[in-house]
């Protein structure tokens, strides 16, 4: 795999929507079989399109998969879609989701359910936490294909071992000095942001939600989350645009030598090796850091489902081609073009995962398997997620001696999204 191919995926998505047929044997016209779309961001390595070409030569004529693109950016992609579906379009076979939106989509009635030996094929070996972001109600409405979560990342010439609370990695980084020792995390005001509140939250000991329409948030672990956001974010080793960081501006910081620590997803990796090689030889990974030491660390979790239109009219076709594009061949070519982890526990023995992630698959692996999903298994979700950045940003107005406002703020604004109707 080239160095900086991984980096592409996250960082060089096309601005454009295109539609890009894959023809399978036989073909519309030769076969009478039928056109598949399939409706997804569009991934630059080129690995979605070799997986659906594969599964259309693979269904001997019976249907073959035609991409439609939609943007770059996640809410305009979640826009698209809501207003296709919304509109009951019959265009859309495959729908391409953020793990975020599957709850959300299944709940409006826009998606079939998985069943029988399809829902078993599909959920074969994958991880629970992954399997989480795919239910709606205790039905599986999602097929994972990739998933995605964030470790810690450190120079080890600089940091002899690896902090395991945020508390330790404060004070590591402080003991640096903000010349070098800042840590870059992602909390500018958007879902990046919601990711850092759901992960703090959990590893203190309590949840967001406690069901779809019911807030969980205790106090006391809810404010020593909050306590140590603020702490960061006050401290002299908070880069300085912390209001405005976030996945891109993060990897740039610690490229260019200013940052001890960063919070990030696998991308960075190659990315140093392409653009900072200086850096990317001192460049280590470590588990997401905890919040409490008696308590496990709540890594991130993200990545893509698939799910069938409930407008479509080749559903077991659609079925049928999507229990093909999640094999575990194909999870291993998006892997191994595309740096996007497997959703199956069992893919990372193999040879081809340890070569995209040189060192650190098995450390991907226990996050993976350690993640805590966002409260997606809302209707309201996307209400909730912006309640959650209004209350919390800017983390510099946080007081980490006297968290109780922005805790107060926090239950407030959640308390209006779930009760709020309708989808944004």
């Amino acid at each position: 795999m080239a160095a900086g191919r991984t980096s592409k995926v996250f960082l060089a998505l096309s601005a454009s929507v295109a539609v890009i047929t894959v023809g399978g044997c036989g073909g519309d016209e030769a076969g009478g079989g039928s056109t598949l779309t399939w409706f997804i961001f569009n991934e630059p390595s080129g690995a979605l399109t070799t997986v659906a070409e594969r599964c259309s030569e693979e269904s001997g004529g019976r249907y073959s998969i035609e991409f439609e693109f939609l943007p770059n950016d996640a809410d305009s992609q979640r826009e698209q879609l809501v207003r296709r579906l919304g509109a009951e379009d019959s265009s859309i076979d495959i729908v391409g989701m953020d793990v975020i939106w599957t709850g959300e989509f299944a709940n409006a009635g826009w998606l079939e359910e998985f069943t029988g030996e399809t829902e078993r094929a599909v959920s074969r070996n994958v991880f629970p936490s992954v399997l989480e972001t795919a239910m709606h109600e205790n039905a599986l409405y999602g097929a994972p294909i990739w998933t995605n979560t964030e470790l810690l990342w450190y120079r080890d010439d600089l940091v002899k071992k690896p902090p395991k609370t945020w508390d330790e990695m404060i004070a590591a980084a402080e003991q640096i000095g903000p010349e070098e020792g800042l840590i870059q995390v992602q909390g500018n005001r958007y879902e990046g942001l919601t990711v850092w509140v759901n992960q703090m939250i959990a590893s203190a000991g309590t949840e967001i939600l406690s069901g779809p329409e019911q807030i969980e948030l205790a106090r006391e672990p809810t404010e020593r989350a909050l306590s140590i956001m603020g702490r960061l974010s006050s401290s002299d080793v908070a880069d300085p645009s912390i209001t405005t960081s976030d996945e891109d501006t993060g990897r740039l910081a610690f490229q260019s030598g200013s940052s001890a620590f960063m919070l990030n997803y696998p991308f960075v990796y190659p990315s140093a090796e392409a653009e900072a090689p200086d850096i990317f030889k001192v460049m280590k990974a470590a588990k997401y850091p905890q919040v409490d030491a008696s308590r496990p660390s709540a890594p991130p979790l993200g990545g893509i489902n698939l799910g069938v239109s409930a407008f479509s009219e080749n559903k077991d076709l659609t079925f049928e081609a999507i229990e093909c594009l999640i094999q575990p061949e194909n999870q291993l070519e998006i892997a191994s073009a595309g740096g996007l982890p497997p959703v199956r526990e069992d893919l990372y023995d193999e040879k081809e995962i340890n070569e995209v992630y040189p060192g650190f698959a098995a450390l991907i692996r226990d996050s993976i398997n350690d993640a805590v999903p966002r409260p997606s298994e809302s209707p309201a979700y996307q209400d909730i997620s912006l309640a959650i950045q209004r209350a919390v940003h800017p983390t510099t107005e946080i007081d980490p001696q006297d968290p109780a406002t922005t805790y107060e703020d926090l239950r407030d604004l959640l308390e209006q999204a779930i009760n709020r109707e309708g989808l944004l």
